[in-house]
């Protein structure tokens, strides 16, 4: 399964239903205003084997550095992911 996160904003308990159910079988992307979980909520998604940032939205928030840690992804991966993982669940 896929699931993205695009906004700046989520409660603690949100993240948790959420991320709490994950296997390795599944992959998130942080992608819009969602980049901003890598730095607001690092807790929640430092430790994901399948954590992505769409680097598009990293550069237009200039987030570049401090989110060196994350795996970074192009649209073209991000369409790849989609095809890969499947369902997709958009929060």
């Amino acid at each position: 399964m896929l699931y993205t996160f695009s906004k700046a904003e989520y409660a603690p308990e949100t993240l948790s239903s959420f991320l709490t159910h994950l296997t390795e079988n599944d992959a998130v992307v942080l992608w819009q205003d969602g980049v901003l979980q890598a730095v607001k909520n690092r807790e929640f998604f430092a430790h994901l084997p399948n954590c992505y940032l769409l680097e598009q939205d990293i550069t237009a928030r200039s987030l570049y550095q401090t989110t060196n840690t994350f795996k970074k992804i192009s649209l073209s991966e991000f369409i790849m992911l989609t095809e890969r993982y499947s369902p997709h669940i958009a929060i």
